[in-house]
């Protein structure tokens, strides 16, 4: 393994420095947005490559085009497995009557994290050389919002700690800003998602609860028939996307 100036080792908990040396399984969960890429870059500087594990949360018809091909073309030969939830999120959404909310994000428990953390855990019972040690690595920052600033940036997972798993949860990136973001990238000689130069600044699903007027009419340029079907949604089922409660025609002021 090697150093740069991107790996920030300076940041790294010694309980990391601890577990590379005990030969964990780092996993890293990679949406193909730029953060999860700056998390990888620096991992890479800093994990054994027989020690890293890439694990992408497939999101069947409202995931970004090209997702998949992004990841594979910027971790090289590095392991990648998929995790994918039962239900879509469409099936989600007319099950419940309703899109999740900020304070009830389903999307992220039911069809993200659950998913994950089960294939990690299948991963290490079918690769005892790990001796079910892992390190499950997220790329939340800071800088993101209030809660992600309090995010506990490395700790035990007790719950996932169990039937002989020992399992940490590490936000490697956690006190790195966008701009230090967009740079690793670039200083890696590599470029972000294509969405972000049609004008996307975050990249989840193509259109996010959470997502931003700006970056709500920008998908729905870039996907009319995925738009479409989110309005006629939203119509018929008399519940918005939108925390702002806004149908998404007003926000974004596109006809469907």
């Amino acid at each position: 393994m090697g150093t740069d100036s991107n790996t920030r080792s300076d940041s790294v908990p010694q309980g990391i420095h601890d577990l590379i040396a005990r030969g964990a399984l780092f996993v890293v969960n990679h949406s193909s947005g730029k953060d999860s890429q700056a998390m990888f870059i620096m991992l890479r500087a800093i994990i054994p490559a027989r020690q890293l594990l890439v694990i992408h949360a497939v999101l069947p018809e409202v995931e970004w085009e090209g997702v998949t091909e992004h990841i594979e073309d910027t971790i090289g030969e590095t392991p990648m497995i998929f995790a994918q939830s039962v239900k879509t999120l469409f099936e989600m959404v007319e099950h419940r009557g309703m899109f999740p909310s900020p304070a009830n994000r389903q999307c992220t428990s039911d069809l993200k994290r659950g998913p994950i953390e089960r294939e990690i855990r299948r991963y290490l019972k079918a690769h005892p050389e790990f001796g079910g040690l892992v390190v499950n690595c997220m790329g939340m920052r800071a800088e993101e919002s209030t809660g992600r600033a309090k995010l506990e940036p490395f700790k035990l997972n007790a719950g996932n700690s169990k039937a002989g798993r020992e399992w940490y949860d590490w936000l490697p990136i956690h006190d790195m800003t966008e701009g230090e973001v967009f740079n690793a990238i670039h200083l890696a000689g590599e470029q972000p998602h294509w969405a972000y130069g049609a004008g996307m600044t975050r990249l989840s699903c193509c259109f996010c609860i959470m997502a931003s007027q700006a970056d709500l009419t920008t998908a729905a340029h870039l996907n009319p028939t995925l738009y479409r079907r989110y309005v006629e949604t939203e119509q018929r089922l008399g519940f918005t996307l939108s925390m702002s409660r806004k149908p998404l025609t007003e926000i974004t002021g596109i006809a469907a």
